[in-house]
This record gives C-alpha cells, sequence and structure tokens, in this order.
C-alpha cells in the first residue's frame, strides 16, 4: 500500500474506510430491516439488531428499539417512550434531533428527513418506520394489535403502526398509519422496508 494511499485512508482494494458514527450518535434508522416483513423476532430480536447496527458503526453505546407492545403479545406492556435515554438524541453525524422526551414526542422540530439518519449517516429511502406507538410514545389500549403479534408475524393479515421518518406532509415521525399487513410485500406497499428506530438507553 502506498503512502499516499495511506495519507488519504484508502484501503488495499481502493475502497474507502467504513464509516464511523459519531460518539455522540444515541438515535439512529436502521439501515435495514430484517427481511421477514414484521417478524423481528420479538422486542429481543429487534433490541438484538440495534445493537449489532450500533457496534458495526463503531458504538460502545446500549442501543434499545423504539418499539410499543401490550400484554397480549406475550409480554409486559412496553411503551416506546421508556425504552430511550433522556436526551438529548443525536444522529450518527452529531446534529442535534431532539432536545428532550417531552421534545421529541411534542413539537420535535429537529427531526426532519434531513436528521433521521441511519447508524451510517444515510438519508432513508423508505419512509415508513415500525413503531407500534401512539402519538404520545405509548402502547395501544384499544384491545386491537397495532404490533404485527409483537413483533413476530410476516403474514398478509395484521397490522403494525408505522411513522414517518422524513415527517413528510406533516406526518408523525412515530405514529403516522397502520400498514396493511406484516408482510415484507404489505410493507413496501406503503413505502416501507421494515426498518425501525433505535435510542441509547445510556
Amino acid at each position: 500500500m502506498s503512502l499516499l494511499m495511506v495519507a488519504c485512508g484508502v484501503g488495499a482494494a481502493g475502497q474507502a474506510p467504513a464509516f464511523k458514527a459519531s460518539p455522540s450518535m444515541n438515535f439512529f434508522v436502521t439501515s435495514k430491516g430484517l427481511g421477514d416483513g414484521v417478524n423481528l423476532g420479538g422486542i429481543a430480536g429487534a433490541d438484538y439488531h440495534c445493537q449489532q447496527l450500533a457496534a458495526a458503526a463503531g458504538s460502545q453505546r446500549t442501543f434499545y428499539a423504539y418499539l410499543s407492545t401490550r400484554p397480549a403479545n406475550g409480554t409486559t406492556t412496553l411503551h416506546g417512550k421508556d425504552r430511550i435515554g433522556p436526551g438529548p438524541f443525536f444522529n450518527a453525524r452529531g446534529t442535534l434531533v431532539a432536545q428532550s422526551v417531552a421534545d421529541l414526542h411534542g413539537k420535535a422540530e429537529g427531526f426532519s428527513k434531513e436528521s433521521a439518519l441511519t447508524e451510517r449517516g444515510e438519508l432513508v429511502a423508505m419512509h415508513d418506520i415500525l413503531t407500534g406507538s401512539k402519538p404520545d410514545g405509548t402502547a395501544y389500549t384499544d384491545g386491537m394489535d397495532h404490533t404485527c403479534n409483537g413483533y413476530t408475524s410476516n403474514r398478509a393479515n395484521g397490522a403494525v403502526q408505522l411513522g414517518h421518518s422524513d415527517k413528510s406532509t406533516g406526518s408523525s415521525w412515530n405514529s403516522a398509519h397502520a400498514s396493511k399487513g406484516c408482510s415484507q410485500a404489505n410493507l413496501a406497499s406503503t413505502g416501507g422496508a421494515g426498518q425501525f428506530y433505535c435510542f441509547s438507553i445510556d
């Protein structure tokens, strides 16, 4: 490898080094889903995915998936807003997204297409994001399943609540509309790829 290649940070194969997230990153959108519709392996599987992606981006923080669920899904009630730290929240490039949990679930003026980035610091191509949450970040209590059976279903029936990462047309980042089903094709039909939000708890 030449000194020039080393100086420019280029590897032996002529490729640029992998992106390394800002040390302040405590929020990101997963760069990819699990490819099996809303079957994430439950909350535990989603948390594991967050952790793996964060570690690959160079973070040493502990990340949880921003997902809500209910006792009928075989677990205790979990609220997305309780699975995140107190803030402030920064993306992979170190840009402030929200000052606090209240700000995030209020006006969230810093949350946009340009700031809701993946752990690689990239824009999100398909804006439908799995949350299973109401706008205030809590789980639904209307007796309906808004989580595709606790994030374990990839079937055409059922639904999961979705947010819009780009807040297009003034929509909610965490509770814009329900999916048309739980399969990968169902998610793609309205602009999703099974991605979800991850927040550091430390």
